[in-house]
């Protein structure tokens, strides 16, 4: 199997934040705000808490987290993260673009760190990745860059495809990066000799209604860019996926070991675990300001036979060979 390493641009932590500091130094009990688009996929979550646990933060006994869950809507996300701030937490962790715009919203001082923002400068996050300015910082998993691969791993496992349609949560990712997203696959599909389906699901609620569209349409495969949302309905999409014989290429394996196809990304469980480095830094006095935003060290292809031979897919096996994970 082959790996992809890529370089991550690393940043220590300076000297700052002395409330914080002081505090921690005295045994105050940490307090960290976890804004999140959907709990209902708790894996990234239970990474984050694994990633405390390694750092010396046992929940309950020297670190409480107040959850606030949005469960899979945008709209609550700005008044969540104003309950954070007034609970005068000492971090707040935001688990997507959306809950991390919100927190930025909310407030200037209390310190925030995202786990999975795509483009952090473009959607006005961060001033730059190397000196993010603020109070935020965080990681980038990089979707609007993947999406071309994405879509040639998928054609290449479905060679016989000329319409794909790509499913998408409008409003997920901030505008700026779903307008380089779409374009970045519209550049894909010329150069590839395909043609795009751009379906819409803003809510779960209209999720049945996209793959009627994209059935109705007569698409030959779909690509999702798996939001808060869609994560959480994962199991929704992989049987609807299935019920329809579409192949489908996630985002995030998480909706590969539900029984999806395939997926091309960062590792959702790396990102949130490495966010809690950053939350553990802020604690022990860091600036946000200070803290370069990190990149993805590596990109997981994960494919599924299983689910292939069930759609009476033979995958190629140069494909498989170049999986970083194959599901048998």
């Amino acid at each position: 199997m082959k790996r992809r390493e890529f370089l991550t641009l690393l940043g220590g932590a300076t000297a700052g934040w002395p409330q914080v500091a002081r505090a921690q130094q005295a045994g105050k009990i940490a307090r960290i705000g976890y804004l999140a688009s959907n709990l209902t996929n708790q894996s990234p979550l239970e990474a984050f808490r694994q990633g405390l646990r390694v750092l010396g933060y046992d929940e309950g006994r020297n670190v409480v987290i107040e959850y606030r869950d949005a469960q899979g809507k945008l709209e609550p996300l700005p008044a969540l993260a104003v309950e954070l701030v007034a609970l005068k937490v000492d971090v707040i962790v935001a688990s997507s673009t959306a809950a991390a715009l919100a927190a930025k919203q909310a407030t200037t001082v209390v310190p925030i760190v995202f786990a999975t923002v795509p483009d952090p400068v473009g959607t006005g996050l961060v001033t730059s990745l190397a000196r993010p300015g603020g109070n935020i910082t965080g990681l980038s998993n990089l979707n609007a860059d993947l999406v071309g691969k994405g879509l040639e791993y998928l054609t290449q496992a479905v060679p016989t495809a000329r319409r794909v349609a790509i499913l998408w949560q409008p409003g997920a990712f901030g505008e700026h990066t779903e307008q380089e997203m779409l374009k970045a696959a519209e550049v894909a599909a010329r150069a590839l000799g395909i043609q795009l389906q751009f379906v819409e699901a803003r809510s779960p609620a209209d999720i049945d209604k996209a793959f009627s569209n994209i059935t109705g349409a007569r698409a030959d495969a779909v690509t999702v860019f798996v939001s808060g949302m869609l994560l959480g309905e994962r199991s929704r999409l992989v049987d609807l996926a299935a019920s329809n014989r579409l192949p489908v290429l996630y985002t995030f394996r998480e909706l590969v070991d539900a029984g999806g196809l395939m997926s091309y990304g960062t590792s959702l469980a790396d990102l949130f675990r490495r966010a809690a480095g950053y939350v553990d830094k802020i604690l022990k006095g860091a600036k946000p300001a200070d803290l370069p935003v990190e990149q993805p060290i590596k990109l997981e292809l994960v494919i599924n036979l299983k689910t292939a031979q069930t759609l009476g897919l033979t995958v190629p096996p140069m494909l498989v060979a170049s999986a970083d994970q194959v599901i048998e």
